[in-house]
């Protein structure tokens, strides 16, 4: 993907009014679904992006996309993911800048980044936290679903340096605010990803997180 975007800023001025026009057809589209992820560097957001269209993709999806923002991913530093999933072919190539559904990777984000920037109304927001859903005063504007996905990877023993990786935990809970995956198709990746035991741990911690989501719609 760092080569479409150094091609991207190459070629931006003079595809403006191309790129601008490709947007508005796929944009336009109802079954288009835009999501992003935040989180720290570390904690996996981009590689659960990478795994979330996996699964839409073998959940029978046409087209899908996943990318970070660009820049290097240093550990602990607020970064982004992007992900798209379509029952059609995806041209739009730019950033996500009004997303259906927001996952959250790390609740501490919400206090310095605007994370509900652009979210469509009656958006959703899926949250790495141990609180409940009514707790965050955006609840009352938006669909809110909750995971103690930090416990489950504790749980779990998903540990890199001794920090929590909740990537695979809070992927667990994504069916529950996305209909166009299923929790075996993302279990499925996960495997695929991890052979052997790891991905047998990563497997039951997305059926924990599944389990235990708390929403408020």
């Amino acid at each position: 993907m760092f080569g479409f975007y150094s091609w991207y800023i190459q070629n931006s001025y003079m595809h403006h009014f191309h790129s601008e026009f490709r947007e508005c057809i796929v944009v336009s589209s109802k079954d288009l679904v835009e999501i992003v992820f935040h989180g720290r560097g570390g904690q996996g957001a981009v590689t659960a992006a990478n795994l979330l269209v996996a699964a839409a993709l073998k959940d029978g999806n046409k087209g899908v996309q996943a990318f970070p923002v660009f820049g290097a991913e240093r550990r602990g530093a607020p970064l982004k993911a992007f992900a798209r999933i379509s029952e059609e072919e995806i041209h739009l190539r730019s950033e996500i800048y009004s997303p259906n559904i927001v996952i959250i990777l790390d609740e501490s984000i919400i206090e310095i980044v605007d994370v509900l920037k652009g979210l469509k109304k009656d958006g959703e927001i899926l949250i790495n936290s141990t609180k409940k859903p009514g707790d965050f005063n955006f609840s009352d504007k938006y669909h809110v679903a909750t995971v103690d996905a930090t416990g489950i990877a504790i749980k779990h023993d998903i540990l890199v340096g001794g920090i929590p990786v909740v990537n695979t935990p809070i992927l667990g809970a994504v069916p529950k605010v996305l209909d166009r995956v299923t929790l075996p198709s993302i279990q499925a990746v996960i495997k695929n990803k991890w052979k052997g035991e790891g991905g047998e741990i990563n497997v039951k911690a997305t059926q924990d997180a599944y389990d235990s989501v708390g929403v408020n719609f």
